[in-house]
């Protein structure tokens, strides 16, 4: 089986388990998808996986930042720059390496801005959701290694016969 049928599978696999907890357990499906989504467009292993959770987070903190900046000021014009001051830190913090996936930090604070500030259940589902991402991927690249020594198995066995 190629490789990418066997990432997709796991994915799907997965994917479904993903929406039955976060139904179960009242989290947000969607927020998850995007910490998932989160991991896959980095470079997919461990340091990836922590990388892309802190910005994550980063992202959280900078969303409630502008969120109770917005509650204290009331000055429109005030409140754009806090906007536009913020987003550079979200930026600019990428000279630190483990908060270099800049779109990372982005998709922590649009999905708490989405969830209207509740950042402890954008938290815990971006949280699972990058954890369930490197399980779809690493699961499947496992059951592309394990079905191909299969089928190498059983050629060798084939041709001994």
């Amino acid at each position: 089986m190629p490789q990418l049928f066997c990432i997709a599978l796991t994915t799907g696999l997965l994917s479904g388990l993903w929406a039955w907890i976060a139904d179960s357990f009242h989290l947000l499906t969607w927020a998850g998808f995007l910490g998932c989504t989160s991991f896959f467009a980095t470079q997919g292993d461990l340091r990836s996986l922590a990388g892309s959770i802190a910005t994550n987070i980063s992202g959280i903190v900078w969303a409630m930042v502008m969120i109770y900046a917005s509650t204290i000021i009331e000055s429109s014009i005030i409140n754009y720059v806090v906007i536009a001051v913020v987003s550079f830190l979200m930026c600019i913090q990428a000279h630190k390496k483990w908060l270099a996936y800049i779109p990372g930090t982005f998709i922590g604070a649009c999905s708490t801005f989405a969830a209207n500030g509740d950042w402890k259940i954008v938290a815990i589902s971006l949280l699972i959701g990058a954890l369930i991402g490197y399980a779809m991927k690493h699961s499947g690249l496992w059951l592309h290694r394990f079905l191909k020594k299969e089928s190498a198995v059983d050629k060798a066995l084939s041709s001994i016969q």
